[in-house]
């Protein structure tokens, strides 16, 4: 992975970060970088994520997969960082897989319902996670997979691996039928579990290569110093958080590939949990290149100065001609590719945003495979673990989060909690026909 910073410098957008301020925060990245490497070697909770590519065993993940290695397709039942880091990668390399990854991680009965009744349920895994194993929307929608398998007629305890901490009704579960089961690592968030058996099981069941992965992720992990200079995820890390202080506080992020889609979404539950605390933080916006050209930039560049933009784009890619035509003003496109096209599109966007002075970075990846995937993953992380340092909040606690869960679950009968009874409290406003 290769971040270029150049036009989020002062001299080219604004709000910008001059040289000078980014030497001098330099300072700060040093002292965050021996923070964040005591917290590694004490094992210490959420730092603990950033030793994955060393604890992660993916002969045990392919183990423990063995008995749904043939499926036609798997449905990850899970929610968050649950889900999000798996389809990632299954969402990457899918053209590379004949098995088909489903997630479901809503609880919209429509869409539930309809993944579930287009599926061979009898040649279809599942794989549950949570590490509590109390998650309300997994287990509901777990409920609702296993009634679809009775029905079907299929034994769901011979087409289900559970991904859950060391106690819990999953784990009981688990134990009860004798179901192939792996642990949610210690001191790892489910937002920073990617590179672990909570997001390796279904690339695992769809054949990717686990090791490349990890291997991707340990060499990003070697690239981190103390120097933002030095280290591509700490630039990226330090950079947003410069340029949110001055004013930045909305990240657009921009992946130029249709297989990278959902690493926004993933990007977002990262960033947005992570760092939005205390007042603090920024907003991440999810686009896709070149789709949201003709639906976002607009905003981006001519709108308010209160964001910038993250592209992410590939060095090698696929390829394939456009075919000639007679049309004169599209005579051009004929001696071209889509890759050629892409590329254009993508550097003239990059351009348009500099020439109106507005802000991005720009992420590299050498290609779309397991190794520049993991050391994407990986450095995404990093780049939140340094921001999270650099804003002074707890990276790895979500409590607003928990508050909902509590409400929810109090709205559902699941118990007295104070904060469902704020529910009814709702102030209302209606205007009805």
């Amino acid at each position: 992975m290769n971040v270029d910073i150049g036009n989020a410098l002062a001299s080219v957008s604004a709000p910008g970060v001059s040289r000078g301020s980014l030497e001098a925060l330099d300072e700060q990245v040093a002292a965050a970088h021996e923070r964040i490497e005591t917290g590694r070697a004490n094992r210490e909770h959420g730092y603990e994520a950033l030793n994955l590519p060393d604890r992660t065993d993916p002969e045990t993940i392919r183990s423990a997969v063995e008995p749904i290695a043939d499926a036609d397709a798997i449905i990850t039942v899970g929610i968050g960082g649950s889900a999000l880091g798996a389809a990632t990668i299954t969402d990457a390399l899918a053209g590379e897989s004949e098995t088909e990854a489903i997630y479901l991680d809503n609880v919209d009965p429509e869409w539930v319902s309809s993944r579930l009744e287009r599926l061979p349920l009898e040649r279809t895994a599942i794989n549950v996670v949570s590490r509590s194993g109390t998650t309300a929307e997994t287990l509901a929608n777990f409920l609702v997979v296993r009634d679809a398998f009775e029905s079907a007629g299929v034994d769901w305890t011979d087409r289900t691996i559970v991904t859950t901490g060391d106690s819990g009704p999953l784990r009981d579960l688990s134990d009860r039928h004798d179901l192939p089961s792996l642990k949610v690592p210690d001191g790892v968030p489910g937002r920073f579990s990617a590179l672990s058996s909570v997001g390796l099981v279904a690339p695992a069941v769809c054949g990717h290569d686990l090791e490349a992965l990890l291997e991707g992720a340990a060499a990003e992990a070697d690239s981190l110093s103390g120097s933002l200079f030095e280290c591509p995820a700490y630039a990226y890390g330090a950079t947003t958080y410069a340029l949110d202080a001055r004013g930045a506080g909305i990240n657009a992020m921009v992946p130029y590939s249709e297989s990278l889609e959902t690493s926004a979404e993933w990007f977002a539950q990262l960033w947005a949990e992570s760092l939005g605390k205390d007042d603090l933080g920024q907003t991440p916006v999810r686009a896709l290149g070149v789709t949201d050209q003709h639906s976002q930039l607009q905003l981006y560049r001519a709108g308010p100065r209160d964001k910038f933009v993250t592209f992410v784009t590939t060095r090698q890619r696929r390829d394939r001609s456009i075919p000639e035509t007679d049309v004169e003003d599209l005579a051009y496109l004929g001696d071209a590719t889509l890759g050629e096209l892409l590329e254009a599109e993508f550097e003239a966007t990059e351009a348009s945003l500099a020439a109106a002075g507005r802000p991005n970075v720009r992420i590299e990846l050498e290609s779309v495979d397991e190794y520049e995937l993991g050391g994407f993953l990986y450095g995404m992380e990093a780049a939140c673990v340094l921001a999270g340092e650099l804003y002074g909040v707890n990276t790895f606690e979500q409590p607003a989060v928990e508050w909902a869960k509590k409400a929810t679950r109090g709205l559902l009968g699941g118990g007295a909690f104070e904060e469902a009874e704020a529910v009814a409290e709702k102030t209302e406003l209606r205007i009805e026909r």
